[in-house]
């Protein structure tokens, strides 16, 4: 499964775009560019699988640092103070890395 089986190449790349410039990334605006917030759970969750790449179950902070590659190879790679804020944004339960549930959360807020 690829990002783009779910959401289309077009609005992942003009996503990407809109937070080229180091300290611009916003996770709401990101989800909202990509199409992300309109898909469905199911949706969201296998977005998260293809985000996961250690298949750990979780997104750690040291994965968060290359979101945006995740979506465009090439991108920049996320600011170690936007990493800390987008985890802090999902961690509900505060054990340093982001859940499949509290990715949802994140997603549809």
């Amino acid at each position: 499964m690829s990002l783009t089986s779910i959401l289309s190449a077009e609005a992942i790349e003009n996503a990407v775009k809109e937070f080229q410039a180091p300290e611009s990334f916003s996770f709401k605006k990101f989800f909202q560019l990509c199409g992300l917030s309109s898909k469905s759970p199911k949706e969201v969750k296998d977005v998260f699988q293809i985000l996961d790449s250690d298949n750990s179950g979780y997104i750690e902070e040291a994965e968060l640092k290359f979101f945006l590659q995740r979506f465009v190879p090439g991108a920049r790679t996320l600011t170690d103070t936007e990493c800390k804020g987008f985890l802090s944004a999902a961690d509900d339960d505060n054990d340093g890395k982001i859940g499949v549930e509290e990715f949802l959360t994140m997603v549809q807020s």
